[in-house]
């Protein structure tokens, strides 16, 4: 198999350094890897597997000879940098909200929807964490009976709002006992107007707020769904909260299908064998998904699965992943490796 040049721009936040890892973990066929961040963090030392690496700068220079550039530095760095890396004969794998719903841009789930890139041009995005566990988990059910409808509540960790929302959670935590000290400058939203502690409690907004009055994360739910199951009809919508979790989102799935005769064995059978799900779903020995132990795994967790009292076609689920790892890293991870395997 052919070894490619490799860079991984914000290489020093929460989803650069799982890219890293998983890359090294996984054998990914390296030639070389260049680790790329802002001009403040150039000169830093990351070590990973065992392996020291040094971060340089990002400049447009820096994706000469790269085959495969990795983006995790937020959507500004990405508008900034990656047509730069295009132009050098690069595909990028872009993290960011930038161009997922760029129409001739594929959003790929290996699970899901691998031919779609087939289709690209150079870029390729990465679907939204919350979004790509819930496809994942769907799409064993919609292939084989249908998908009409869809409404998600999620239970989000604080690690998907990046290095400094975890910090936060941990001093708050470790403060709560004295309330006045229990100061919040980080979430919701680090753009809002005001800001509550996360430590103990649940906040219902996760990015800024839209006209519709849902959140900007719950419309990149929505969107991102139809987009990836290439269905504009599919009835979806979200709600989504911060929880105090460092890591590891939860999501509470109602669906419709469209077949009539569909049993809650059914569907535990088509998720027992589908790629990337782990079914935990033994509510008499209390065996469910929790994020507490989906830390540091790669599956998307499934359990929780009961048929609606009301609904003849109605279907609840549970689902839980590491939004670093399968939410983030190991997804973009999984979309090169679909492209190295492709050219052989």
């Amino acid at each position: 198999m052919k070894k490619v040049n490799v860079a991984i721009v914000g290489a020093t936040g929460a989803v650069g350094t799982k890219i890293l890892e998983k890359l090294l973990e996984r054998n990914f066929p390296m030639n070389s890897i260049k680790l790329l961040a802002s001009k403040r963090s150039a000169g830093m030392e990351i070590t990973a597997n065992g392996q020291k690496f040094i971060v340089e700068e990002t400049v447009p220079e820096s994706f000469d000879g790269i085959d495969i550039a990795f983006f995790s530095a937020g959507g500004n760095i990405s508008k900034m940098f990656v047509s730069e890396a295009v132009d050098r004969g690069a595909v990028v794998i872009d993290n960011t909200s930038a161009f997922r719903m760029t129409a001739d841009i594929p959003l790929v789930v290996p699970e899901v929807n691998p031919e779609a890139l087939k289709r690209h041009s150079g870029i390729i995005a990465n679907p939204n964490c919350s979004t790509i566990q819930m496809v994942t988990a769907l799409e064993p059910i919609r292939q084989k009976l249908g998908l009409s409808r869809v409404i998600v509540s999620t239970y989000q960790a604080v690690s998907g709002a990046g290095i400094e929302a975890i910090d936060e959670l941990q001093k708050q935590s470790a403060e709560f006992e004295s309330r006045a000290t229990n100061e919040a400058n980080l979430l919701p939203t680090g753009s809002g107007e005001r800001f509550y502690p996360i430590a103990f409690n649940a906040i219902p907004q996760i990015d800024a707020f839209d006209t519709s009055g849902y959140t900007l994360e719950e419309l990149k739910m929505i969107n991102e769904t139809k987009k990836i199951f290439e269905n504009n009809k599919l009835q979806v919508s979200a709600t989504c909260v911060r929880i105090p979790v460092v890591s590891g989102h939860s999501e509470s799935i109602y669906f419709e299908i469209e077949n009539d005769d569909t049993s809650v064995a059914d569907i535990q059978a088509l998720l027992e064998n589908a790629p990337g799900i782990v079914l935990q779903d033994n509510p008499d020995k209390q065996s469910y998904p929790m994020a507490l132990f989906a830390e540091g795994e790669d599956a998307v967790f499934v359990g929780r699965i009961r048929k609606d009292p009301d609904h003849p076609n109605g279907f609840h689920m549970w689902v839980v992943t590491d939004n670093l790892l399968k939410g983030a890293a190991l997804n973009s991870v999984q979309i090169a490796e679909c492209l190295i395997n492709e050219k052989g």
